[in-house]
């Protein structure tokens, strides 16, 4: 009867996360090749997919199956563990809600991207109210008398609360911007790069970085997006980049970003495919894979020298006159307006001015229609200048279009486990930039597949990064990283 009920258990998981797939397939088309006239009804579609998902994940039958069922070994125990989860948490957010949240994200978002293309926030105000509202009342069903803003957070980075992430951010903030300090007040400033790049030529070298961090192109493809991102699981998971032409910076090193969201879904033990614990531990598991593929080993001198004569073998001379200077143009640090373009001494800065406004919003504490004064008065704040129009301030991310709050912070977090990663993976691979110098990623990736990708979410996110460090997570390693790294550039 035991193993009985569990097959039928995992029969029931396997069917419902091939359904999520495809409503995820649905999501990345809407963003990459729907036609505009399609918003409406495809709002209608995703409405309908989330209605047979939330079936699914509160069928009574799971209640039944759980209780008969013991765990004959770690992987059973993990896969149980999951789907009791996500089942005590569906049972909670009525169908109706569900339906509602999945039709009206799916609407908002297009709204955003138009008012975000004409910076107008009056037309994207009344939607996100909206979703806030939708939101709230989901948070609210999920918290069950507890923090709002908690259940939201819980979403993204099991066991996290609003009050650990306030706590990080606070062990952050000072030696960060004690450090920005020191690196806008130096006599040395590297000189940025200057050109027009071409956008066929971007997307050619983009794909080749791709393939130097491990992405398999069999499972995979490179799209353009408003905002980039990566879709899917296991054997179809797809990436996206933008490409402006006087900024090939941000197309390159957003194409390795979402390599290493991608790379992690690819990776994990083929044996979950399609089971619960076959996806990332967490989105801040999963953010600490992107973020030490963009950062510590994209950014790193050995493979932007690299970079370096890729760049001039495909677009010519482009008046930067060595690979140390590219590597302090790749690493120029400049107080901009657009998170995903942030260097890194300024990047969790703007992950903080959003975790503060979000928590607001959905705690009552901030009205929508003042949400844009708030977000200028505080980058000014933060970042010592004004914002100039809307695109650069609160309608650059997609994020809270589509109802992801509680997302912002696990970019930190990521950051976080990234620089703790990257000091276990430098003590167990002495050799690596030589090997990154010569475009070589193997070594590196294969260290982070082994050590954290192919375990998917067998483990609880901080017992990923424990293990495959042998210590447990702390902001220490990234900011004794940032410090050393933006020291020696700036001569701080």
């Amino acid at each position: 009867m035991r193993n009985d009920a569990y097959e039928a258990l995992m029969a029931h998981a396997r069917e419902t996360a091939a359904l999520e797939q495809v409503s995820g397939r649905l999501g990345w088309d809407q963003e990459t090749t729907m036609p505009r006239g399609a918003a409406e009804q495809r709002g209608e579609e995703m409405a309908a997919m989330e209605g047979v998902l939330h079936a699914r994940r509160t069928d009574p039958r799971l209640a039944d199956w759980l209780a008969a069922v013991e765990p004959a070994d770690a992987v059973a125990s993990a896969q149980l563990a999951k789907i009791a989860r996500a089942h005590a948490r569906a049972v909670k957010v009525p169908a109706r809600l569900a339906q509602e949240i999945a039709r009206v994200t799916s609407l908002s978002q297009g709204i955003w991207a138009e008012a975000r293309s004409r910076d107008d926030v009056a037309a994207f105000l009344p939607t996100l109210a909206e979703v806030i509202r939708l939101k709230r009342e989901e948070g609210a069903a999920l918290a069950a008398g507890g923090d709002v803003y908690d259940a939201m957070v819980d979403d993204y980075e099991p066991g996290m609360t609003g009050a650990d992430i306030a706590r990080m951010f606070g062990e952050l903030r000072p030696r960060l911007v004690a450090l920005r300090e020191k690196v806008l007040g130096a006599a040395h400033q590297p000189k940025p790069l200057d050109g027009a790049f071409g956008a066929d030529a971007q997307i050619r070298l983009s794909r080749d970085l791709a393939t130097a961090f491990g992405y398999d192109w069999s499972r995979g493809r490179l799209d353009i997006a408003v905002h980039p991102f990566s879709s899917g699981s296991g054997n179809d998971v797809r990436i996206t980049t933008r490409v402006v032409e006087s900024e090939p910076f941000n197309c390159f090193y957003s194409t390795i970003h979402e390599t290493g969201h991608a790379c992690y879904e690819q990776n994990v033990d083929p044996d979950y495919l399609l089971t619960p614990i076959g996806q990332g531990a967490s989105m801040g598991v999963h953010e600490s894979q992107s973020r030490i593929y963009e950062n510590q080993l994209g950014r790193s001198q050995a493979f932007t020298s690299w970079l370096y004569t890729q760049m001039l073998e495909r677009f010519g001379a482009f008046g930067i006159g060595d690979a140390r200077a590219f590597f302090a143009a790749v690493n120029r640090v400049q107080p901009g307006f657009i998170r995903t373009e942030a260097d890194e001494v300024h990047y969790n800065l703007h992950v903080m001015l959003r975790f503060d406004l979000e928590r607001a919003l959905m705690l009552g504490d901030l009205a929508v229609g003042d949400l844009e004064a708030a977000w200028n008065d505080r980058f000014k704040a933060d970042f010592g200048v004004a914002v100039e129009r809307p695109s650069q301030g609160m309608l650059q991310d997609v994020h809270w279009s589509i109802g992801l709050f509680g997302y912002f912070p696990t970019y930190s977090l990521g950051n976080l486990y990234a620089g703790c990663l990257h000091k276990a993976l430098r003590a167990d691979l002495p050799d690596l930039d030589a090997q990154m110098a010569a475009g070589d990623l193997s070594a590196a990736t294969g260290w982070l597949r082994e050590k954290v990708q192919r375990h998917g979410s067998l483990m609880a996110p901080a017992e990923v990064i424990s293990q495959a460090c042998g210590f447990a997570p702390s902001a220490g390693p990234l900011l004794d990283y940032l410090e050393a790294k933006f020291g020696a550039i700036y001569g701080v």
